[in-house]
């Protein structure tokens, strides 16, 4: 298993080298050493470490603070604040860099190793979160020509046939996708929804409904009744002339 990168971020040369030495013992790789916040960011571009331990009061035009939210939105490295400093106002002023830890000085080399450990499980963790999120959306994103869509479904993504679809009913802040046996509630828009959904099989026909024309098995102003007495779903108003349009009259 490689050894954890880690870059060390501290002004004053003694408690440097006293950390490095710890890490060392404690199975750690150290890629670097920095004093101030520009030799930080510079390191931490080019060595890509696994994860940061910065100081929180660096002397020079960047502070710790200042390099951390860098590091953040740039580089995505977890960082770990060292300080002596933890009083009230330093602490709110780090918090919204949204660090995966801090470590007082004075510290014990188990304190170190601790921190490291649990910041990197909860980096690793955020980012299958994120991956999983990502692959959602680029899923759901996509108007599906191929006849099916993705949705989140208690933790698992649930491939839908959209010719299984009867109808679609908004509530709230989310819309519930209905087939003839399930019911697959997401966090979405109407809107949002129909767009992704081929136009020539589906209509808004209200505006907390979408039902699919091919299931649709009979109308009787204001209602409409779908197949297999799935669902009577109301006829909006302003809904109505283009849903005659679509419908096949003769």
């Amino acid at each position: 298993m490689p050894k954890t990168n880690v870059l060390v971020v501290e002004d004053e040369s003694i408690v440097s080298k006293d950390i490095q030495h710890s890490l060392k013992k404690l199975g750690y790789n150290v890629v670097g050493a920095a004093s101030t916040g520009e030799k930080a960011f510079e390191l931490a571009s080019s060595e890509k470490p696994d994860i940061i331990l910065m100081d929180i009061m660096l002397k020079g035009d960047m502070n710790g603070i200042d390099t951390a939210q860098k590091v953040k939105e740039e580089l995505q490295i977890p960082v770990i604040y060292l300080t002596a400093y933890a009083d009230e106002s330093t602490l709110e002023k780090a918090k919204v860099t949204e660090p995966y830890g801090y470590i007082i000085k004075p510290f014990k080399e188990v304190d170190l190793h601790t921190s490291i450990e649990m910041a990197l499980y909860k980096f690793s963790k955020e980012k299958e979160v994120i991956k999983a999120r990502d692959l959602f959306y680029s899923l759901i994103e996509n108007k599906d020509s191929n006849g099916f869509i993705f949705v989140k479904s208690k933790s698992r993504l649930v491939k839908i046939k959209t010719s299984d679809i009867y109808y679609v009913e908004a509530l709230k802040d989310y819309v519930v996708i209905n087939t003839l046996d399930s019911r697959y509630t997401i966090h979405s828009t109407m809107k949002d929804i129909a767009s992704k959904l081929e136009p020539d099989n589906f209509i808004r026909v209200h505006r907390s409904f979408i039902v699919r024309l091919d299931k649709i098995a009979s109308i009787e102003y204001p209602n409409l009744h779908l197949e297999n007495d799935k669902k009577v779903i109301p006829i909006g108003g302003s809904f109505k002339d283009e849903l005659i349009k679509k419908l096949n009259l003769i």
